[in-house]
């Protein structure tokens, strides 16, 4: 039996035609080879590899858009599950800006901007799952109505170029009881970068107003933008703020004017460099013009000026009909502009109702140089302007302004 068997072999190894079976038992005896030259559990760690797969990310939004609508004032959270965010975008109808942050392992991104009341927002965010795919969720919050809403209208506008003495200025609609909440919803940032500080007020009509000043002048070629982040603020007793705006202004030349009411002069510099001095006529006895520091508020080529519209009547009544190149000064109304009338007393006498007057050439070139926010500081007069008769702000000195914080 055993000649038999090494003579079948001695057969195969001389080349002799194997049958079908015989191959058949070959391949069998290499595969089993094959297995057993293997390492352990290498077969099967490859199976494993080969049908692995990677969770798509997902990402949720809060509030959602299910049930009922959410609270003004509520933060908006977005979160990526299996992945992380690139961008989140939260936006609505006039709306400037909606501000948040990502966390540092860019799961989760939380906004700083509140939800305003009524609004319909439109959330998209961006981002990629651990396997490099871009998933894109876009979701909209809608918010529950309040008692009631405020705003603030803002000076001075978007786009504006304005003079050094220009304050940024906010009215506000309705009062403001949570003086704290509403300020830590507003910045100013400026390049170059400036000590400044805000200071409350009320304005003339008795409505809350809030002004913003640096230590100092603006810097010529400053560049400012008003940050309000407002929406979703309660400012007391659940009246809740509306506005996102981002209102970016720039400020001009230094152009600054002095009038002496003893010189009877109205010296004009421009970049620290006098560039004409002006014989005028302050306001007379009893109607002098204020003292301190005022900013132009407006210009206008033309206006009718009778004494009614500020309170003087009786045997000091006047009706001027159209006065030419006037330049508003304050709300209670002082102007600088022409005054053909009191030809011979500019540099002589103040006989004015408390405006500055000056020839009609003169009120026209100064009309020219001057523009919104640009300082007109009168000297050696009586009664300083308030701070809330137009922008009086810089007739209060720099701690006791700081001090009119609600945050100091």
């Amino acid at each position: 039996m055993r000649r038999q068997l090494m003579e079948r072999l001695g057969a195969v190894r001389r080349g002799a035609r194997r049958t079908p079976v015989q191959a058949a038992a070959l391949a069998a005896v290499a595969a089993v080879t094959l297995a057993a030259c293997s390492g352990t559990g290498n077969a099967a760690s490859g199976h494993a590899a080969a049908t692995a797969t990677t969770d798509p990310v997902s990402i949720t939004v809060k509030p959602d858009a299910s049930g009922t609508p959410a609270s003004p004032g509520s933060k908006v959270t977005v979160r990526a599950n299996g992945g992380k965010l690139s961008e989140v975008n939260v936006s609505a109808a006039d709306t400037d800006a909606f501000a948040g942050a990502l966390s540092t392992d860019k799961r989760t991104w939380t906004s700083s901007a509140l939800l305003a009341p009524a609004t319909r927002y439109t959330v998209l965010a961006r981002g990629e799952g651990s396997d490099g795919k871009p998933v894109t969720k876009k979701s909209t919050i809608t918010t529950a109505a309040a008692r009631d809403t405020f705003v603030g209208e803002y000076s001075p506008d978007k786009g504006t170029t304005v003079g050094v003495g220009m304050p940024v200025s906010i009215t506000f609609n309705k009062p403001i009881r949570d003086k704290a909440a509403v300020e830590r919803g507003l910045t100013v940032t400026s390049t170059p970068a400036v000590e400044g500080a805000w200071n409350w007020m009320k304005d003339r009509d008795g409505k809350d107003r809030i002004d913003y000043r640096p230590k100092a002048y603006w810097k010529p070629g400053t560049k400012v933008t008003l940050g309000m982040s407002l929406s979703g603020v309660d400012a007391g007793g659940g009246v809740y703020g509306t506005q996102q705006r981002l209102a970016h202004f720039q400020i001009g030349k230094a152009v600054v004017s002095t009038a002496d009411v003893n010189k009877k002069t109205m010296t004009v510099t421009e970049n620290g460099k006098v560039i004409k001095t002006l014989p005028v006529s302050t306001g007379k006895t009893g109607f002098e013009t204020w003292n301190g520091t005022m900013v132009v508020l407006s210009k206008v080529p033309k206006i009718h000026m009778d004494s009614k519209t500020v309170g003087i009547f009786g045997p000091e009544a006047y009706d001027l009909g159209e006065v030419d190149w006037d330049v508003q000064l304050t709300p209670s109304g002082t102007y600088a502009h022409a005054a053909p009338w009191n030809e011979g007393k500019f540099g002589r006498v103040n006989g004015s109702h408390g405006c500055i007057g000056m020839s009609t050439a003169d009120a026209k070139w100064w009309y020219e140089h001057v523009r919104l926010g640009d300082p007109v500081t009168v000297v050696g007069s009586k009664d300083t302007v308030a701070t809330n008769n137009g922008y009086g702000d810089w007739n209060v000195d720099w701690a006791t302004w700081k001090a009119g914080s609600a945050l100091s």
